[in-house]
């Protein structure tokens, strides 16, 4: 793709390049970021600027529609294949497969009659070579030392602060970095899932592909039981796409469920299937319990074609090596809401690290770190401003940590909850870094006054000092934290020198530049993807007072996974 892209904005393609090419360009995107579709509109004025010719106005698929992108995408692919039958026709010795007959699946399972001696999931972690580190083929099953409810009895939300024993994994990991955890499905649903479609947990298969040079799925094991398939790798909560419903009509023998069926997968039916699965967010497993001859129709065989698996969670590592050596702590929000159906919606993820008792039995979780792009100043006296709001707190704990291990103290702290008695995380932990002069924390207890008060709110009235910070002192800024649940509007403070125009929405994307301090910053600089930290740092003297006067080069951010928010 990087070659095809450098190759057709080369300045000397002569314009009639691609005089003899029809194209049509369909992108995907978001509205909600400030260059939406922006690829999929610069290939198409080149496409045209070298000579080709259009087959259609290009469409732009919306992720924002509340049908998806799938409103722009099905008019247009009606008249996309119009166009291209017209221009190329079948030829007469080949038919068009009707709707309704599905494809071959990629993979067949040859079930086993007699149960082969299988390896435990320990014995095929454990079969890795010791010299690699854990990776997400082979993840370390690390014991889970503690789960600890971290919020008050009293508190909307179940936090848990969970640590793992890494000794001997080989894992090593630093301030910023993230480690990702493999979840499962609970055993009543995957009991559940396989009541419906008659399956036999205990039975065992092997996976083959149907055509030559497919692999199969490298996380399965060979053979494998059913119960370790659903139990591991199907991720039989997860809310379904319309592709779902497309293939679960071609595979339903009974009438009316198929008729329904069909309905939720034809352009015309989206918006039902809008309010059927997509807004009460209807998991898949509820989906075949509404379509119970259907689900007993299922040919094992499509199971992976029709069930997506399972993605590991990221979380920001909550602890460092230096303070916590051979452990790794997490923050995790358990996820749980309310639909209009009558049984809560729980997040995988969270739900199941928050059903995990050490005080019960080993208990052992599949994780691997992966390298996060946060990055910290190396120099000790340089001031760092970290900006943590709730569970956004997480990854600065273990920075903190880490630069008190060192030697580094200037270490500024905005740390905002709801109430100090409820979600006030680490509290003990932070008085006494202040008390060792180690942290400067200044505290915003939303539900404690009748106004509410916000970070943004301490940000504003200490202006003055993270002015004073930024500009003669050098020091970064951080900010992390979840954008869902925050206010909508989150100004950041008007600092001296700036005209007082600066004013940054949590949104994706601002439309036009905003200033901090004396000079102009460019989007993305505020959480951008619904939650990711954003590193602000000036590397060059700022001239305060005028937005006319050079500035420093564009300040950069460092996006890094989610810590806390995974479903």
């Amino acid at each position: 793709m990087k070659n095809f892209w450098r190759f057709i904005f080369r300045k000397n393609l002569p314009s009639t390049s691609l005089c003899q090419m029809d194209f049509a360009v369909l992108g995907l995107g978001d509205s909600s970021y400030a260059k939406f579709n922006f690829v999929a509109k610069k290939l198409h004025r080149r496409l045209l600027q070298l000579g080709g010719s259009a087959l259609l106005p290009m469409c732009l698929g919306d992720d924002q529609h509340e049908l998806g992108p799938d409103a722009a995408i099905d008019p247009w692919l009606h008249d996309l294949w119009k166009k291209v039958l017209d221009l190329h026709p079948v030829p007469l010795d080949l038919g068009i497969i009707p709707t309704g007959i599905p494809l071959p699946s990629k993979f067949t399972l040859q079930f086993l009659e007699e149960a082969p001696v299988t390896h435990s999931e320990e014995q095929h972690v454990a079969r890795m070579d010791p010299q690699d580190p854990p990776s997400e083929l082979h993840p370390f099953l690390a014991p889970m030392v503690s789960n600890q409810r971290v919020t008050g009895p009293l508190h909307f939300q179940d936090v848990r602060l969970i640590e793992f024993d890494i000794t001997g994994s080989g894992l090593s990991f630093t301030a910023g970095d993230v480690v990702l955890i493999q979840p499962k499905n609970i055993a009543p649903h995957v009991q559940q899932f396989c009541q419906l479609l008659g399956l036999d947990p205990d039975q065992c298969f092997t996976l083959q592909p149907r055509e030559p040079g497919v692999p199969c799925p490298v996380q399965l094991p060979q053979p494998c039981s059913v119960r370790r398939l659903v139990s591991q790798y199907l991720d039989i909560t997860s809310v379904p796409r319309r592709s779902f419903f497309e293939l679960l009509a071609c595979l339903s023998p009974h009438k009316l469920e198929r008729e329904k069926l069909l309905e939720f997968s034809s352009a015309q039916g989206q918006e039902e299937l809008c309010e059927y699965c997509s807004r009460p967010r209807r998991t898949v497993l509820e989906v075949l319990c509404d379509f119970p001859h259907t689900a007993g129709a299922i040919p094992p065989d499509y199971l992976l074609d029709l069930v997506p698996l399972i993605r590991p969670r990221a979380f920001s590592i909550a602890s460092s090596l230096l303070a916590h050596p051979s452990r790794l702590q997490i923050l995790v929000a358990v996820v749980q809401y309310q639909t209009r159906l009558k049984e809560p919606r729980r997040g995988l993820c969270s739900s199941w690290l928050a059903s995990l008792d050490p005080g019960q039995g080993p208990v052992r979780v599949p994780l691997w770190v992966r390298p996060g792009s946060l990055t910290f100043p190396e120099t000790p006296d340089t001031p760092v401003i970290m900006v943590g709001p709730g569970t956004g707190v997480a990854p600065f704990r273990a920075t903190v940590q880490e630069r008190v291990a060192q030697g580094q103290t200037r270490n500024f702290l905005f740390f905002g909850c709801r109430q100090r008695d409820q979600d006030f995380y680490w509290e003990p932990e932070w008085k006494e870094l202040e008390k060792r002069g180690c942290l400067t924390l200044v505290t915003a207890f939303s539900r404690e006054q009748e106004q509410k008060v916000y970070v943004q709110h301490r940000l504003r009235e200490l202006g003055p000092l993270v002015w004073e910070l930024l500009d003669h002192q050098g020091a970064y800024f951080y900010l992390a934290g979840r954008r869902a649940g925050s206010p909508a509007l989150t100004p950041l403070p008007t600092l001296p020198g700036c005209s007082g125009h600066c004013v940054s929405r949590l949104k994706r994307g601002p439309e036009k530049p905003s200033c901090w301090g004396g000079h102009c910053l460019l989007p993305p600089y505020v959480i951008p993807g619904g939650g990711w930290p954003v590193l602000l740092h000036s590397r060059t003297p700022v001239h305060p007072g005028s937005h006319t006067q050079p500035g420093p080069p564009l300040p950069y951010y460092h996006p890094t996974p989610p810590h806390s928010t995974q479903l």
